[in-house]
């Protein structure tokens, strides 16, 4: 019975004895009002020293003893999506967006954070329905702008006119360039399908284009292309024309249809000498395949071949050596030639190589010529050259 007794009066001195060296500890590690602990001072020392990593343990430290600072909170998640750890930054943005003692200001950031943590994790439906909550917020403008880039991203073109036109009216932005590029699309898509209606949609498309942009290249090179395909080869002349004369440099992309429109007039000859005269001002050669063709084709190999190879001793190209060395196959009526056939053979890769188009923003080279670059997703960003024209005029 004595034992008990003594039990019993000895759990409040305990009691007592944790109570005091919890409040030693705790002055100890904590700070008086107003100031931020010495994990915060290092979190920023590292960042400035561009360790991330550390600085993240540093805040994760800050964050664990004062749960409520909401601004360590979304530097954290932060730079948990800058270091590719998304699924970490949507668990701290979406904690603070369902906190109920945020203010809407705080929530709303929440929120945009959230959006642009889905949109790098590639969750592209749940970051729309973030951005999409955002309406009417101050984050809607640029809301809106990652929603004309999701847009984008799908190719959900019809979309993308209505959201770049919205934001054109809210924020002044000039956006008359990538609404006629969206235009454009939509025609490209047109005349490359099946659809009775396709040229009807086409010619709607390539109006409203020319309308957002007038100067903008592409429209009349698609206009070009409509009127060939509704079997008007003039007026695809006449829709080419300015370009040729406004910008030399998109001959190459429309040197084959050029020729080909003036070949169903019987006008090859007047449609060579013009396109010579553009190309003398802006050589590529793609325009000189083009002409080299079809002197080929209405005048005969040996002819295209003295045509390439003075146009070669101008404007030195390996590219265009491949091509003159076809030609001279061609003239040689397919005959074989051990040092032709060697040289051709040796060529080739580098051809290959320098024969891509270049993004001049990332880098990006691609076969084919894109008015998007597949890399960064960015207009107007290939020039209308190959690599190797690119490099030499450098």
């Amino acid at each position: 019975m004595e034992f008990e007794t003594w039990w019993l009066l000895a759990i409040p001195l305990f009691f007592g004895l944790g109570w005091l060296a919890a409040r030693l500890d705790s002055r100890q590690s904590a700070k008086p009002d107003g100031q931020l602990p010495d994990a915060y001072f290092r979190g920023l020392n590292f960042l400035l020293n561009e360790q991330p990593d550390k600085a993240i343990d540093a805040f994760i430290d800050v964050v664990r003893l004062d749960p409520e600072t909401v601004e360590l909170h979304f530097a954290l998640g932060n730079l948990f999506r800058r270091r590719g750890e998304t699924d970490r930054a949507i668990r701290v943005h979406q904690n603070l967006a369902e906190r109920r003692d945020l203010d809407d200001a705080q929530r709303e950031h929440a929120v945009f954070e959230l959006g642009q943590d889905f949109l790098r994790a590639g969750l592209l439906d749940r970051a729309e329905d973030a951005f999409n909550r955002l309406e009417g917020s101050r984050y809607s403008a640029p809301a809106l702008r990652h929603r004309l880039a999701l847009a984008q991203m799908v190719r959900d073109w019809p979309q993308a006119i209505e959201l770049a036109a919205r934001l054109q009216a809210d924020s002044g932005e000039s956006l008359g360039r990538e609404i006629a590029q969206f235009h454009c699309e939509l025609a490209a898509q047109a005349l490359a399908g099946q659809s009775p209606q396709r040229l009807e949609i086409a010619a709607r498309e390539i109006g409203a284009a020319c309308l957002a942009d007038p100067e903008h290249p592409r429209p009349w090179l698609l206009r070009g292309e409509l009127d060939l395909a509704e079997g008007d080869p003039q007026a695809a002349i006449e829709a080419w024309r300015p370009v040729l004369e406004r910008k030399p440099a998109y001959a190459a992309l429309m040197a084959r249809g050029w020729l080909k429109a003036h070949e169903a007039l019987g006008q090859l000859d007047e449609g060579i000498a013009v396109l010579e005269a553009a190309h003398r001002l802006h050589p590529g050669v793609d325009t000189l395949a083009a002409i080299a063709d079809a002197l080929a084709g209405s005048r005969g190999a040996v002819p295209a071949l003295n045509w390439a190879d003075e146009q070669l001793r101008n404007q030195p190209s390996l590219l265009g050596l491949e091509k003159l060395l076809g030609l001279r196959k061609a003239a040689a009526g397919g005959q074989a030639d051990p040092d032709r056939d060697l040289t051709q053979q040796l060529i080739a890769p580098q051809a290959r190589r320098l024969s891509r188009y270049v993004c001049t923003h990332c880098g990006f080279k691609a076969r084919q010529f894109y008015w998007q670059c597949p890399g960064c997703s960015r207009w107007d960003t290939y020039a209308p050259k190959r690599g190797e024209e690119l490099e030499a005029g450098r």
